[in-house]
């Protein structure tokens, strides 16, 4: 089995990022992803080469993209393909020759992905940004962080790739379907800040049924709940607890002693949201992470250990189902989702070609 995309051929112009990462995700199950890369001149910033696991599964050739040559070479190597995707700001790939009006002239079936940050209009599509900028104007960054305090961003999770690199794979993916029954191809303009706003679809549903705050930390779901957040441990390692539904709530109670304790039954009052959760810090602080491991694993109260990157592939659940592999020393996450019929072969850092 070669994967569940086997036959689709992709161009991925390098770049750093939400770009790679859609192009892993198609090369991850099966597509042939040809990564265009420009001449090395000493180290790319976020590019690893071989050890850079965003660009596992590629084919790779180099082409100096001022060359008219390689501009000829790139437009037949377009004929054949299925999509491309490329991150430049707008009007770059016009410039080299190499823009939509171009390629879908010489092949109409072509999906022609384009991912930036801010998308390729309005007033902000020429300027530089970062995935803290893109999720800062969705609105999603305002949500995350405790009451009282800054802004707290998920490292660059939200825009580069989960509003980014995979909304682009979907985003391909799509049109190539479309494609494939229409005959015809087109742009899939991917912006992270049209990404950052789709992901924050529920919590714009709680707003707008007023069932949401428009601050932070004061909410059911970004730790204003004292039953659904993380709390340090007495060796200043960290639980987290997400007992939201009455049943897993009272195992909470159960496990942690509190079960006829008359202030822990209005669970959804917010008014006793802070009070009760101190008094859940006081008592998770008098035992380590794992001693309240082995009194919550294998419970309903929805409950998981806050694993370090290192330790995660290590986990009993995760070594069972293969979450993480390694390959060439590196330990990466595995290919998702996972395709029962067509499962995606091993990742390889070296490359297919």
């Amino acid at each position: 089995m070669a994967g569940a995309l086997e036959g689709l051929t992709v161009l991925e112009f390098a770049g750093i990022g939400p770009g790679p990462f859609a192009c892993m995700m198609l090369a991850d199950h099966g597509a042939r992803v040809i990564r265009i890369d420009r001449p090395a001149k000493g180290d790319r910033v976020g590019d690893s080469g071989n050890r850079d696991i965003l660009n596992r599964n590629r084919e790779r050739i180099e082409l100096d993209l001022k060359d008219p040559v390689a501009i000829a070479r790139i437009r037949e190597m377009a004929k054949d393909a299925d999509a491309i995707v490329e991150g430049y700001r707008p009007g770059v790939m016009e410039r080299l020759g190499l823009g939509p009006d171009v390629l879908l002239t010489d092949n109409p079936r072509l999906v022609y992905g384009r991912m930036t940050g801010w998308g390729q209009d309005g007033p902000m599509a020429p300027l530089a940004g970062h995935d803290i900028n893109y999720i800062a104007l969705a609105g999603a960054l305002h949500s995350f962080g405790q009451a009282g305090g800054k802004p707290q961003f998920p490292v660059n999770l939200v825009g580069d790739f989960g509003g980014g690199g995979m909304l682009m794979a979907f985003g391909v993916m799509a049109a190539v379907f479309s494609a494939q029954r229409t005959g015809k191809g087109q742009v899939v303009d991917c912006a992270m800040v049209d990404g950052a706003a789709i992901l924050s679809a529920m919590t714009y549903t709680f707003l707008g049924l007023g069932r949401w705050k428009d601050e932070r930390g004061v909410n059911l779901l970004d730790g204003g709940a004292h039953f659904y957040d993380t709390y340090e441990t007495s060796d200043g390692k960290w639980i987290s607890i997400g007992s939201i539904e009455p049943q897993f709530y009272a195992l909470l109670l159960e496990k942690t002693g509190l079960k006829d304790d008359p202030a822990f039954a209005p669970q959804m009052d917010p008014r006793v949201w802070p009070d009760l959760k101190a008094r859940l810090a006081a008592l998770f602080l008098t035992k380590t992470r794992d001693e309240w491991w082995a009194i919550m694993d294998g419970t309903d109260i929805c409950f998981a250990p806050v694993l370090s990157l290192r330790e995660a592939p290590k986990h009993p659940h995760n070594t069972a189902r293969e979450t993480f592999v390694e390959d060439e020393g590196m330990v990466m996450p595995a290919p998702a989702p996972r395709f029962l019929g067509t499962p995606a072969p091993k990742p390889s850092l070296a490359g297919r070609g």
